[in-house]
C-alpha cells in the first residue's frame, strides 16, 4: 500500500507540475509576442484558464493530504479526546459525501456539456469539466490515505515538500 501511495502522490505532483510549467510557458510567450511584435496567441488565455482549473482540483487532493486547507478546530481542541474523534470522524464522512457529489455533478457537468464547444479552441466543454469528476476522485483517494490518523490522532503526513503545520506557524 505504501508503494501504490507513494506512486500515487508523485504521479499527481508531476501532473501538477507539467501542467503548471505548460500555463507558464503559454503565458509568458503570449505576453513576450503581444509587446514585440503586437500581435498574440488567439487560444492563449482560453488554455491557460483551463488548466488553472484543472491545476486547482488535481491540486486539492495534496493540499488535503498535508492538511493545508482552512480549518476550524477551536471546537475539537475544546473537546475530550474521545468527542474529538467523534467529531473528526463526522468531518471525515462529511468530505466523503462532498467528494462523491463532486464525482457526482462532475459526471452530470461533462454530459450537460459534451456537445458545446470552447471559443478558441474548439474542443468540449465536458474536457475542462471533466476536471471536477477527475479533481473528486483523486480528493477521495487522498482522503482515504490519511483518514485514519487524521479522525485518530489529528495527524496529517508531512514531507520535505509541504508541512502545513509548520506554514501555519509562520
Amino acid at each position: 500500500m505504501k508503494t501504490f501511495e507513494r506512486l500515487f502522490l508523485a504521479a499527481n505532483r508531476w501532473l501538477l507540475i507539467v501542467l503548471l510549467a505548460a500555463m507558464a510557458v503559454i503565458i509568458f510567450t503570449n505576453v513576450v509576442l503581444r509587446y514585440t511584435t503586437s500581435q498574440s496567441i488567439e487560444w492563449a488565455e482560453e488554455v491557460a484558464r483551463h488548466m488553472m482549473i484543472w491545476l486547482t482540483f488535481l491540486g486539492a487532493g495534496p493540499v488535503l493530504r498535508y492538511g493545508g486547507h482552512i480549518a476550524v478546530e477551536n471546537l475539537q481542541d475544546a473537546l475530550p479526546r474521545p468527542l474529538a474523534i467523534a467529531v473528526r470522524a463526522v468531518v471525515a464522512t462529511l468530505l466523503l459525501a462532498f467528494f462523491g457529489f463532486m464525482v457526482y455533478e462532475g459526471w452530470k457537468y461533462m454530459e450537460r456539456t459534451q456537445y458545446q464547444l470552447t471559443a478558441a479552441t474548439q474542443i468540449p466543454f465536458s474536457y475542462i469539466y471533466s476536471s471536477m469528476l477527475v479533481g473528486g476522485v483523486l480528493l477521495t483517494v487522498h482522503w482515504l490515505l490519511v483518514i485514519k490518523d487524521y479522525v485518530l490522532e489529528r495527524r496529517f503526513p508531512s514531507d520535505a515538500h509541504f508541512d502545513a503545520t509548520a506554514s501555519a506557524s509562520l
